[in-house]
């Protein structure tokens, strides 16, 4: 059993929450501390880290089962649990069953806030449906880049949500980053959807580096993390209430050059060091600027 476990986390990646859940946090800051002011609790803020784990969790696993045939032909993935009988559908699917229950369940820590609760079998349901998208659309990146970017959109109206039925436009500042999340998700994508241009044209499978070809989706993502500046920007100039200052800015700008970095690592050519750009530089942006917003709006 513990070796199950074991196993299963290892499969679902549980580092990668760190995408989806600094900005999360990041959005409960500024929910916290944007007048009109909402009282901190501390069931909030395990609620959202529940949610995040279980969401994150459900749809990860719901994506090896949906995918398990299609990665037991990829030599990039075959490796992976499923393909070798490492785990059995059944228990990959008791897991997401457990985890999709969890979040419906840890959504009960916003009460009387009832918003969540309400939300949270259609937020469950888009999360889940991304891993089918890829068999009809080439803009499933895009539908990556939504479903993360509900991390801080669901944490304002978790936090905020008596508020926002009064006052959609409270919403603003977390509209904003969920753009900039939106966005940052999908290019970085487009960038790793690049190693299996060659296997996703023979299955049938749609993607932009198939439609567009690797060098035109690479541009694609540089336009993406482009406009994702543009709306980090946007969220201290629009957003007075927050008043971010240079703390935030010089994030910003260290956010501009992590991403260019990440685009000077891979090219058409190269493709081996897309694992990098992927995870650990897209770890320092989505962290540093949890960082730099939580200093900027605590101080």
């Amino acid at each position: 059993m513990i070796d199950r476990l074991r196993q299963i986390l290892e499969m679902i990646r549980f580092s990668h929450t760190l995408f989806a859940l600094p900005f999360a946090l990041l959005a409960a800051a500024m929910a916290w501390t944007v007048p009109p002011h909402v009282a901190f609790r501390w069931r909030d803020l395990l609620g959202i880290l529940l949610c995040m784990v279980f969401a994150r969790s459900a749809a990860m696993a719901f994506n090896r089962i949906a995918d398990r045939r299609l990665d037991a032909v990829n030599p990039r993935t075959a490796g992976r649990h499923l393909p070798t009988g490492r785990l059995t559908v059944a228990s990959v699917a008791v897991f997401t069953a457990i985890s999709s229950g969890g979040f419906v369940v840890a959504t009960l820590c916003f009460l009387p806030n009832w918003l969540p609760l309400a939300c949270s079998v259609p937020v469950l349901l888009f999360l889940l449906a991304y891993s089918l998208s890829k068999r009809f659309t080439a803009l499933s990146h895009f539908w990556l880049g939504a479903s993360l970017m509900l991390a801080p959109l669901a944490a304002w109206v978790a936090i905020r949500g008596p508020i926002l039925l009064g006052d959609p436009l409270d919403a603003l500042p977390a509209g904003l980053l969920a753009l900039g999340v939106l966005l940052w998700v999908a290019g970085f994508d487009v960038i790793y959807a690049c190693q299996d241009a060659t296997f996703d044209a023979q299955a049938g499978l749609r993607s932009l580096p198939v439609k567009l070809g690797v060098p035109g989706a690479l541009r694609l993502a540089a336009a993406c993390h482009f406009a994702m500046v543009g709306a980090l920007i946007a969220l201290a100039l629009l957003c007075p209430r927050l008043e971010l200052g240079w703390i935030y800015g010089a994030g910003v700008l260290a956010v501009a050059v992590l991403l260019v970095y990440e685009h000077w690592l891979v090219s058409p050519q190269d493709l081996t060091r897309v694992n990098v750009a992927f995870f650990q530089v897209n770890v320092f942006v989505s962290i540093g600027l949890l960082l730099v917003g939580l200093i900027d709006l605590l101080t």
